[in-house]
């Protein structure tokens, strides 16, 4: 039970961390090395599987990738880019907060669920993989919108 309830904790932290961010670099122009460095920082975090306590299944990890991916379609959904004087800006989307925290709720609720079935380890990788499936699939997303406005920005200057 402690571990649960510290890891919802942490989990809630870096949700409220993860609304300042955003909140910050909407004041500063996008770039490709903003929109990829995130999931290449986060990617070190694999290297939990390197111990066995950590380590799920393939079915385990289909399962959580394809709850990621799906998760993802509503920070697609609410990421937005406009250009501002010859930049692009990611414009904060006011469902962003409520998106995060109902993915936290849905993060918990899932946790107490299937905490009681697999241990705790497992489901640290699981939803390891569940997040890592949500910021890849979000990012490439953001990243070919990104793309796709630079070259009309390119174009019209």
């Amino acid at each position: 039970m402690f571990w649960l309830v510290a890891s919802t904790i942490v989990a809630a932290f870096m949700a409220i961390t993860m609304i300042f961010m955003r909140l910050k670099a909407s004041k500063k122009p996008a770039s490709v090395k903003k929109i990829i460095l995130p999931p290449l920082f986060m990617s070190t975090g694999a290297f939990m599987f390197v111990f066995p306590e950590f380590q799920i299944s393939w079915v385990q990890f289909i399962e959580a990738i394809s709850v990621g991916i799906i998760c993802s379609i509503f920070l697609i959904k609410t990421s937005k880019f406009e250009v501002r004087n010859k930049d692009i800006y990611l414009i904060p989307s006011k469902s962003f907060i409520f998106i995060l925290f109902g993915l936290l709720l849905f993060r918990i609720i899932f946790k107490l669920a299937i905490g009681s079935t697999i241990s705790f380890g497992e489901t640290s990788g699981m939803f390891f993989i569940l997040a890592f499936g949500m910021i890849i699939t979000w990012r490439v997303s953001m990243l070919y919108q990104y793309i796709q406005l630079e070259k009309k920005v390119n174009i019209v200057t």
